[in-house]
């Protein structure tokens, strides 16, 4: 079933590589969406595809990559759009 969702990842998660290894992980996955860093210091994702995948991407936005301290997740389900051709690491 295709699925959309919005995370919002909180913690120490800007400014080591949080943004690179969820793309390559939603690459690996062939998810669409993108990712970006916030202003008040959090990370923010947009994940469409194949929900068994996004479960999968939204466990590693629990652990994050090795430095990161992720305090919360929080996901939010959206209506599915299919309006991405590829995910991308967004300014």
């Amino acid at each position: 079933m295709m699925k959309r969702v919005r995370v919002i990842i909180s913690g120490e998660v800007q400014g080591i590589y949080f943004r690179a290894n969820i793309k390559e992980n939603a690459v690996m996955l062939d998810l669409t969406g993108f990712v970006r860093n916030l202003p008040d210091g959090s990370v923010e994702a947009v994940f469409e595809g194949e929900e068994t995948d996004i479960e999968e991407v939204i466990e590693f936005c629990k652990e994050g990559p090795r430095r990161a301290k992720v305090l919360d997740v929080d996901v939010e389900e959206q209506e599915f759009e299919d309006e991405f051709e590829d995910f991308e690491i967004m300014e």
